[in-house]
C-alpha cells in the first residue's frame, strides 16, 4: 500500500500535537446494565493509542456505537467506553459530552501532552453518515478542526463512506494506525498468493449476505465449507427438504449454479441438529440432512459434519473463517461452531478469523485467541476486501 502509517507520523514528531484517531469502539453493551460485554475492539486500538500517548501527543479519539438516528440517544453513549479505555490505558480518559460542539472543543483544548479524550458518538450527528457530500463535508470540517493529524485505526468502518472515515483524511495529514495496517497486510496474504491447500469456512444466516465473497473466493480456494443457516439453501439446491429451517428460496438456483460451476469444491453438512423451535431449551436431535423432519428447524451442524470439516481443515495451510456454524449464543447449539473453531486452531495453518460473529464466538466460547494467527475486527470490511471491492477508508488513506 502507498499509505503512510503511524511510524511515519511518530518519526515526524507528535509531542504537543493534537492527533485525531478514528477508532472502532462499537462494543456490545448489556441492555439492562449498560456494561460492556466484550471489550475486544477497545483492546485492538491500544497499540496505536499507547504509542501516541508515550510520544506526547494530545490524543482525540472518535468512534461510533450502534445505529442512532443522527441525534443523541443515551443508550448509544460512549461514556462507558471512556471508562473502560481509561482502565486499559491506566490513565484517565476525558469524555466530551458532544462530538464537535462546545464540550468537544473545551475538552480537546484542555488536553495536556500525553493525555487522551474521547468524543461522544459520531452518529449522534447526521453529517457522519449522510449521503449528501456537502452535509457530510460540513461535519468533516468541524471534526478535522479538532486535530492537526489524523490516524485511522478503525478497520471495522473502512468500508463505509462516512465523514470520519472518508472525508476527514482529505482535510488533515493522514496515516494508517497499527490495526488497519495489520488487517490489510493479513488480508492481502489471502488474496495474493495463499499457501495451499487454502480452505475457507463460511457460516452465518443468509447466502445473500455472503454471495459476493463466495463468488470471489470460489475460483481461488481448494475447499469451501458451508455451515450456519445459509447451508439449508445449498441443501435445498441439492434437492433435499430442510423442514422449517432458514431458507432463501430465491437463492436456491444461485446455489445450484455455484455447486455446478466448481464441482467438488463446496462441502456441505451431512448431519444437523434439528429442534422443535428456535429456543435455547427446545427439544432437539441430530439428524441426517436427508431426513430433517418437516416441522423442525436446523440450528447447528452435527458431529459427523464437524468431523468431516475438521478432516478438510487438517490438510489446509491457509484458512479463512467467517460466520458461526450454528446459533452459538445458545449453548445447546454451540457445538458446531466450537468444534470447527478448535479444528482451525489445531490445523497448524495460517488462520484468519473474519471478524463479526466469528470473532465474538471465539471470545464467547472461551477459546484461546492466540491459537489463531489473526482475528479481524471488521466482519463486513474483511469480506468486502476479499471480494476485491474498493474500501472508501483505505482509498482515502492512499490519496
Amino acid at each position: 500500500m502507498s499509505i503512510r502509517n503511524l511510524d511515519d507520523l511518530l518519526a515526524e514528531g507528535v509531542s504537543g500535537r493534537r492527533v485525531l484517531v478514528r477508532a472502532d469502539l462499537n462494543v456490545p453493551l448489556d441492555k439492562q446494565t449498560g456494561e460492556i460485554t466484550d471489550d475486544g475492539r477497545i483492546r485492538a486500538v491500544l497499540p496505536t493509542l499507547s504509542a501516541l500517548v508515550q510520544a506526547g501527543a494530545r490524543v482525540v479519539v472518535c468512534s461510533h456505537l450502534g445505529r442512532p438516528k443522527g441525534t443523541p440517544d443515551p443508550q448509544f453513549s460512549l461514556r462507558p467506553v471512556a471508562g473502560r479505555l481509561g482502565e486499559l490505558l491506566n490513565a484517565p480518559v476525558r469524555f466530551a459530552e458532544d462530538t464537535v460542539g462546545d464540550s468537544a472543543r473545551s475538552t480537546v483544548d484542555g488536553l495536556a501532552d500525553g493525555q487522551v479524550a474521547l468524543l461522544e458518538n459520531l452518529r449522534f450527528n447526521k453529517g457522519e453518515t449522510s449521503k449528501d457530500d456537502a452535509e457530510r463535508g460540513a461535519f468533516a470540517d468541524q471534526l478535522a478542526a479538532l486535530g492537526e493529524a489524523y490516524v485511522d485505526d478503525a478497520f471495522g468502518a473502512v468500508h463505509r463512506k462516512h465523514a470520519s472515515v472518508y472525508d476527514v483524511p482529505g482535510r488533515l495529514p493522514h496515516f494508517a494506525g497499527r490495526l488497519v495496517l495489520r488487517e490489510v497486510e493479513v488480508l492481502s496474504k489471502l488474496t495474493r498468493d495463499p499457501e495451499r491447500p487454502y480452505v475457507v469456512v463460511l457460516g452465518g444466516s443468509k447466502v445473500s449476505d455472503k454471495l459476493a465473497v463466495i463468488e470471489a473466493l470460489l475460483p481461488k480456494v481448494d475447499r469451501l465449507l458451508i455451515g450456519g443457516g445459509m447451508c439449508f439453501t445449498f441443501l435445498k439446491a441439492r434437492g433435499l427438504e430442510v423442514g422449517s429451517s432458514l431458507l432463501e428460496e430465491e437463492m436456491v438456483e444461485t446455489c445450484r449454479n455455484l455447486m455446478e460451476r466448481e464441482p467438488g469444491k463446496i462441502m456441505l453438512p451431512v448431519d444437523v441438529v434439528a429442534a422443535v423451535a428456535f429456543a435455547p431449551d427446545a427439544e432437539h436431535d441430530t439428524v441426517r440432512v436427508d431426513g430433517i423432519p418437516s416441522k423442525r428447524v436446523g440450528l447447528d451442524i452435527g458431529p459427523e459434519t464437524v468431523a468431516g470439516f475438521a478432516a478438510a481443515l487438517k490438510q489446509a495451510r491457509t484458512v479463512f473463517w467467517n460466520g458461526p456454524m450454528g446459533v452459538f449464543e445458545m449453548p445447546a447449539f454451540a457445538n458446531g461452531t466450537c468444534g470447527v473453531a478448535e479444528a482451525i486452531a489445531k490445523a497448524g495453518a495460517f488462520s484468519v478469523v473474519g471478524g463479526g460473529d466469528s470473532a465474538a464466538a471465539v471470545r464467547t466460547l472461551g477459546l484461546d485467541e492466540s491459537a489463531f494467527d489473526h482475528i479481524s475486527t471488521g466482519g463486513g470490511a474483511s469480506l468486502e476486501y476479499l471480494e476485491g471491492q474498493t474500501l472508501p477508508g483505505i482509498a482515502a488513506l492512499e490519496n
